[in-house]
C-alpha cells in the first residue's frame, strides 16, 4: 500500500451558492475560460450542487467515526428520497492480513456476459444504459492484444476460433489513475483495492484517461434504478448509488469480499472461470493458481503491476 498525503481541505465558498464541485470542475479540468464560467453556474445539469453538509464534508481518510456515521445516515436518507428504497450503507474497512487478487481462466470463459450482468445489478448501475464495470472482449485465438478485441459481439457464443476475455479494473499496485487525480479522490487501500471517494471526486476524468484498461466509467446523468431493483446492501466506497458527474469503478465488490463473501461476478459465472481470494493465504484458490499456472497480466510493459491475472488450462 502506498500512503498518499492527506487530502486538501475543501475550497471556500465563493459568492454563496457556488459549490466546491462546480468550481473544481472548471479549474481542475482546465477547460478554458468559457467552460470555467459555465462551471460556476449553479443548478445546471453539468454542475451538480452540494448541500451544506456535503460541502463541509471532510475527505474519507480524515473523517472521525462519528462524522462517518452522520454521512452514512445522510446518504441513506438521500437514497430513500431519490429512489424510494430503504438501504443500509456501511463503511466496510479492509481486514488485516488480507491482500486480494483475481484470476480468470480464459480456456473456459464462453463470453456469456453473465458476469457483466451480475455486476450491473449488484453495483446499482443506471438501468437504461446497461452500464457495468466489466467489458467482455471477443478475441481472436493467438492474440492477447485487448485493443483488437470486440466488446460489441452478438449471436451465439462461443464462436469458433475465438476466445473471450472479460476486462475490469485491474487494481494495479502502481495505478496510473491514482497518480493523476488532482484532489486525491482515489487511492489504493491496504488490501489492494483501488477505491474512489465519490463525495470528493470532482469529475475531471483525468483518472479515466489515465487508465490503460478502460476500466473507469463517468456518470453523465443521474442513475435511474427502480426502487425494487436497488441493491440495499451497500458500502460508502463501493456500490452505493453514485451521484451524477463522478467517475466510478470496480472495487472487487468490497462490500461483499471484505465480509468473507465472493464477488458477484464470480458467483454468476456458469463455467467456473473466475478465481478470487487472499494471496496471503497459502491454502486459497488464488494462491494455487498463481503458483501452478502460467499467468498473464494485460499490458505488462506499462509496469502497472495488476492484481488481475489471466491464464489458460494449457
Amino acid at each position: 500500500m502506498t500512503d498518499a498525503p492527506r487530502a486538501p481541505r475543501p475550497l471556500p465558498v465563493i459568492q454563496g451558492d457556488v459549490t466546491r464541485r462546480a468550481l473544481m470542475k472548471g479549474a481542475g479540468a482546465m477547460l478554458g475560460a468559457a467552460a470555467f464560467a459555465r462551471a460556476l453556474q449553479p443548478l445546471t445539469e453539468w454542475a451538480q450542487d452540494l448541500s451544506v453538509d456535503q460541502f463541509l464534508q471532510r475527505h474519507y481518510r480524515e473523517m472521525s467515526p462519528d462524522e462517518m456515521q452522520a454521512v452514512l445516515r445522510r446518504l441513506e436518507a438521500q437514497a430513500k428520497e431519490d429512489y424510494g428504497a430503504d438501504v443500509r450503507i456501511d463503511d466496510v474497512r479492509p481486514q488485516p492480513g488480507v491482500q486480494f487478487a483475481y484470476a480468470l481462466n480464459l480456456s473456459v470463459c464462453v463470453g456469456c456476459r453473465r458476469c457483466a450482468e451480475a455486476c450491473h445489478e449488484e453495483n446499482n448501475h443506471d438501468r437504461p444504459s446497461g452500464n457495468s464495470y466489466i467489458r467482455v472482449l471477443e478475441m481472436t485465438k493467438g492474440s492477447m492484444d485487448m485493443e483488437q478485441g470486440r466488446a460489441d459481439y452478438d449471436g451465439p457464443v462461443p464462436r469458433p476460433d475465438k476466445f473471450y476475455m472479460p476486462v475490469q479494473c485491474q487494481q494495479c499496485d502502481d495505478a496510473p489513475c491514482v497518480k493523476v487525480c488532482p484532489v486525491e479522490a482515489t487511492w489504493k487501500e491496504q488490501d489492494g483495492i483501488v477505491v474512489v471517494d465519490y463525495d470528493w471526486c470532482i469529475g475531471c476524468r483525468y483518472c479515466e484517461a489515465a487508465c490503460p484498461y478502460h476500466a473507469r466509467r463517468f456518470n453523465w446523468t443521474k442513475p435511474q434504478v427502480p426502487a425494487d431493483e436497488v441493491n440495499p446492501d451497500q458500502a460508502y466506497l463501493s456500490n452505493r448509488i453514485r451521484p451524477q458527474g463522478v467517475v466510478e469503478k470496480c472495487t472487487f465488490c468490497l462490500h461483499r469480499t471484505r465480509r468473507g463473501r465472493l464477488p458477484a461476478c464470480l458467483e454468476a459465472c456458469p463455467t467456473g472461470a473466475r478465481v478470487f481470494g487472499n494471496v496471503l493465504d497459502p491454502d486459497s484458490d488464488i494462491r494455487w493458481v498463481l503458483e501452478n499456472k502460467r499467468v498473464y497480466v494485460l499490458k505488462e510493459e506499462l509496469g502497472t503491476r495488476p492484481r488481475f491475472f489471466y491464464f489458460f488450462d494449457k
